[in-house]
């Protein structure tokens, strides 16, 4: 057994890997019965980036993120309950059931939010970096996009404000090869985003996919933003294995293969995680799956139990 990554660690990163897992298939479960009111994104095979950054934050570090949000809302400690009333469109959820699905935050647990616009993340986590460093906190932001978002102006100008500025934030790309339905390799000469992110002086890691190398890659890159080295930027490769919205999938759509997605498949990281708790407690596994079956079920009853918002709340919460 790899002594490098202790046991309760990789029990930390299965319990958060299940939960998100479990919850969004659940979701795809629900979805078709309209019970659940906004889109849906899924980022089911691609869990463990989240948490496996999330593992190393602590609750006053910021994190925000795209429309593929469910992921770093759980792996940052945002509860359940909350987030299934909010997709339900329920005054209980973490943002009074008006965000809906892609439209998440929970500032008690360091969740700035997610949006539905590509990329826009990215300089509001930014921002929230600058405000640590003039405040003079220890803490850091930590945005999470997808590979389309690097094509985004805001892109090029935020990396480039956070190595001016050596900002205390770690840019994560979570690349699954697609901007909805277009490759990579279609949209840009240059498929390597940490040449580019290295190009705006912003030192760049990669990971395969792996749960433990992207824990590790990410614990680098906090270490040197902690020690006051500046921006870093972590790509990890990856595989969405529901279409790009909905619960199903769209291996028919021609646009990839389902034996790409295979052997992605083959590579489940829970599945990984799994075997390693098997190895060393085979009752433990057993236990935690118990325990997301749980909080399910108790998150989608109370989101059943939940209230529409009133007509109250229409200007409730807005500027003007």
């Amino acid at each position: 057994m790899d002594t490098t990554f202790p046991f309760p660690l990789i029990v930390s990163l299965y319990e958060k890997v299940r939960l998100i897992r479990r919850f969004e298939e659940v979701t795809a479960e629900i979805y078709p019965s309209d019970k659940i009111k906004s889109p849906v994104h899924l980022a089911i095979g691609q869990e463990h980036i989240a948490a496996s950054v999330c593992e190393l934050l602590s609750t006053a570090d910021v994190v925000n993120g795209s429309y593929r949000s469910h992921a770093l809302y759980l792996a940052k400690g945002g509860d359940p309950r909350s987030l299934m009333a909010e997709m339900f469109g329920k005054i209980e959820g973490c943002c009074k059931g008006k965000g809906g699905s892609m439209h998440i935050a929970d500032l008690s647990h360091g969740i700035m939010g997610t949006s539905a616009v590509v990329g826009t993340g990215i300089p509001n986590a930014v921002g929230a970096a600058m405000a640590f460093q003039i405040q003079g906190r220890d803490n850091i932001a930590v945005t999470f996009f997808g590979d389309g978002a690097t094509e985004e102006g805001c892109f090029y100008e935020s990396l480039n404000f956070a190595a001016l500025r050596k900002l205390p934030i770690l840019f994560v790309c979570e690349n699954n090869g697609l901007a909805i339905h277009t490759p990579v390799a279609k949209r840009r000469k240059q498929t390597d985003l940490g040449y580019i992110a290295e190009s705006l002086g912003v030192p760049a890691l990669y990971a395969n996919g792996g749960v433990l190398q992207t824990y590790e890659h990410a614990r680098s890159a906090i270490r040197a933003i902690t020690a006051g080295r500046g921006p870093r930027f972590l790509e990890v490769r990856t595989h969405r294995w529901r279409e790009h919205v909905g619960p199903g999938e769209d291996y028919d759509a021609g646009y990839r293969s389902r034996s790409e997605a295979e052997k992605w498949m083959k590579l489940d990281q829970m599945e990984f995680l799994g075997a390693y708790i098997d190895g060393v407690d085979s009752s433990k596994r057993q236990q935690i799956d118990d325990g997301v079956e749980k909080l399910i079920s108790d998150a989608v009853a109370y989101a059943e139990a939940g209230r529409f918002p009133g007509i109250e709340e229409l200007v409730e919460d807005v500027y003007a």
